[in-house]
C-alpha cells in the first residue's frame, strides 16, 4: 500500500477515464490530527503526536510531518518522541472527531444515500446511480474532496474503481489529499504490480507465507495454482485472496452498518503484577461493555481479552459464548476464565475486554431457563439508574475506593477507538 508517511504518492490527472468506476473510498488524511490544527491553526506544518503526554500512552495518530520520522499510530509515546524528539504532544479530543466525522458524513450522504461508514474517518460510496444529478464518478470524487475542504475544514483522500478492494487500496496509494481512479477496464493491471501486503484482509503472518513461496505480488497469486495457495492460507482464505487478486469482489454498499464489537480497554499508570487486581479490572471493564451493548440493544455471542506486558508483547484470547449475552457478570466471568490462562510472565501495562459476535438482543434461540435472569434484574437496576443520575454514580461494591487502594489504575476505562 501506499507510505503512510505521504511518500511516493499516486493521483489521477484531470479527465481521467472513470469509466466503470462507481465505489468511492473517501479516507480523511490523518484525521486526527487534522482536527487539531482545525482548531489550533499554530500547529500546521508541524510534527504532531496525538496521545497522552505521561509516556505510557500510545499514539492514536500523528502529523504526516510526524510520520516521516517514523511515527506510526498504535506506537508507544516513548517510542514516538524518540524518533522524533521536537514533536509536540497533543492529547487526543474524541468527542470533536466525532463530531467532525457527523459532518463528513453528512456531506457524503447529501450526494448518495449509499453509504457506508466504516470508521471514524472513511466511507464507501456507490455513486454509480448519482450521475443524473452530479455527473461521472469522477466529477463526484472531486466534489467531495472540495465540500470537505471548504466546508469541514480538512482534506481527504479517495479512490474510485469498481469494487470496495481497488477503491479502499487506490485511496491509500493518493494520501494525502489524492485522488486515483482506477476505470474497470484497467482492474487487472493496476492490481498486478501492487505487494500482497496490499490486499484487503492479508495480515503479516499471510503476507509472511505467501512471500516465503515466491507470491509476492497480485499477479503472483493470480498465476499461482489453488493448491499452493491453499497451503500458505488454507482453504477459505485462498479462495477469497484468490478472488480479490482477479478483481472480484461482490460486496455491495451496506448503509446499515452493524458494530461488530464493543470493547473497553484500559492502560494502567504503572504497570500491574498483582493478578487479583487484574481479575476485579477485568469485571469492571466487562460491566463498562455490557452497558454499551444494553444500549444499543444487542447481545454478544463471543468475547475477547487483551493483555499487552511491560515490554508491550500483547496477546489476544477469545471464547464463543454457549447463549449470547449482554450481562456483565457473563462477559466478566469468561473474561476472567480467558486472563486465569494467561502466563503472566511480566507485568501488566494494558487490558482490554471485548464483546464481539454481536446480534440484536433476544435474537437467539429460546431457552428453557435463563442463566443471566437473576443478573439481568441487578444490571437492569443498574441502568435505570444509570440513565436517571449518570454514570459512575451506581457502582459494585468491591469497586468502591479502589482509585484510593490502587492509584496505578485509571478511574475511567476507556472505549476502544477506531485509529485513523
Amino acid at each position: 500500500m501506499g507510505r503512510q508517511d505521504g511518500t511516493g504518492r499516486l493521483v489521477s490527472p484531470a479527465g481521467a477515464d472513470d469509466t466503470g468506476a462507481g465505489i468511492l473510498h473517501v479516507d480523511m488524511d490523518a484525521f486526527y490530527a487534522a482536527v487539531e490544527v482545525l482548531d489550533d491553526p499554530s500547529l500546521a506544518r508541524k510534527p504532531i503526536i496525538i496521545g497522552a503526554p505521561d509516556g505510557r500512552s500510545v499514539v492514536s495518530s500523528a502529523s504526516y510531518e510526524a510520520r516521516r520520522f517514523g511515527v506510526r499510530s498504535a506506537m508507544p509515546v516513548s517510542q514516538a518522541i524518540r524518533l522524533c524528539p521536537h514533536a509536540l504532544i497533543v492529547p487526543p479530543h474524541f468527542d470533536r472527531y466525532r463530531a467532525v466525522s457527523a459532518q463528513v458524513m453528512d456531506i457524503f450522504r447529501s450526494i448518495t444515500p449509499l453509504v457506508e461508514q466504516l470508521s471514524i474517518d472513511e466511507a464507501f460510496l456507490d455513486v454509480g446511480g448519482a450521475r443524473r444529478l452530479w455527473g461521472p464518478p469522477g466529477a463526484i470524487a472531486r466534489m467531495i474532496r472540495q465540500r470537505v475542504r471548504a466546508e469541514a475544514g480538512i482534506t481527504c483522500s479517495v479512490g474510485a474503481a469498481a469494487t470496495k478492494h481497488v477503491a479502499k487500496m487506490a485511496s491509500t496509494l493518493s494520501k494525502p489529499d489524492g485522488l486515483l481512479i482506477v476505470p474497470a477496464a484497467r482492474t487487472l493491471e493496476f492490481l498486478e504490480p501492487r505487494s500482497v501486503r496490499a490486499i484487503w484482509g492479508v495480515g503479516p503472518r499471510a503476507a509472511e507465507g505467501l512471500e516465503s513461496r515466491g507470491i509476492r505480488t497480485i499477479g503472483d497469486v493470480r498465476r499461482t495454482p489453488a493448491e499452493v495457495l491453499e497451503r500458505a492460507l488454507g482453504r477459505a482464505s485462498a479462495e477469497r485472496v484468490a478472488a480479490l487478486a482477479r478483481g472480484e469482489d461482490p460486496r455491495r454498499i451496506e448503509t446499515q452498518r452493524v458494530e461488530k464489537s464493543i470493547s473497553h480497554e484500559e492502560t494502567f499508570h504503572d504497570d500491574v503484577s498483582d493478578a487479583g487486581l487484574l481479575r476485579a479490572e477485568m469485571l469492571r471493564l466487562a460491566d463498562r461493555v455490557a452497558v454499551r451493548l444494553r444500549r444499543g440493544g444487542l447481545e454478544a455471542g463471543g468475547v475477547s481479552i487483551k493483555v499487552r506486558f511491560s515490554d508491550f508483547t500483547t496477546l489476544t484470547r477469545s471464547q464463543t459464548l454457549g447463549e449470547p449475552s449482554a450481562s456483565g457478570q457473563r462477559i466478566g466471568e469468561v473474561a476472567r476464565e480467558l486472563l486465569a490462562a494467561v502466563e503472566l510472565r511480566q507485568a501488566v501495562r494494558l487490558i482490554g475486554v471485548r464483546a464481539d459476535r454481536l446480534g440484536a438482543a433476544g435474537g437467539g434461540a429460546l431457552a428453557l431457563w435463563d442463566d443471566d435472569e437473576d443478573w439481568k434484574r441487578v444490571e437492569g437496576t443498574l441502568d435505570d439508574a444509570v440513565a436517571r443520575f449518570g454514570d459512575g454514580v451506581v457502582t459494585r461494591a468491591a469497586f468502591l475506593g479502589r482509585a484510593e487502594r490502587h492509584p496505578q489504575v485509571p478511574r475511567t476505562p476507556r472505549p476502544a477507538e477506531d485509529s485513523d
